[in-house]
């Protein structure tokens, strides 16, 4: 059985672990001649944060370009691309982070996912925990590093 990929997404939130999946999905994209989406997921203590004014959004947007540039770097000859989502929504119940890459990888459309599954105790670690859902749900095949 032969995988067909053209797109790889690799959601990303400010963890060392994100940055691990980068490279994973870069690999991959490498090996079947295809280009990654990095997909940058906000939690809701950032939105809010960013809401309230505690958080700079300016910074955040930097943080964001800083992650993408070395992801280029990282890339050689792999076209990389990114974009942000807010991972989840006080009207939509249901949507959280897992729900907020799965819609994102459908739209783009992605064929293969890769993402981050450790999750330890820092705030900005927002990937981790749907890691779990991201693999049961996704109708594309998933690498969870």
């Amino acid at each position: 059985m032969s995988l067909d990929i053209e797109q790889v997404l690799v959601p990303v939130d400010a963890t060392d672990q994100a940055e691990e999946a980068v490279r994973y999905g870069l690999a991959v994209a490498d090996r079947y001649d295809a280009a990654v989406h990095v997909l940058h997921v906000i939690d809701e203590p950032v939105k809010r944060g960013i809401e309230t004014g505690d958080v700079d959004a300016e910074a955040v947007a930097d943080e964001q370009m800083s992650f993408a540039d070395d992801a280029e770097e990282f890339a050689d000859d792999v076209s990389v691309t990114h974009s942000t989502v807010v991972g989840f929504s006080r009207s939509r119940l249901r949507q959280h982070p897992g729900s907020a890459i799965l819609d994102v990888a459908e739209e783009l459309p992605a064929d293969f996912v890769v993402v981050p599954r450790e999750h330890g105790t820092d705030p900005d670690e927002t990937l981790g925990k749907s890691a779990q859902y991201v693999v049961e749900y996704a109708s594309q095949p998933v690498l969870s590093v």
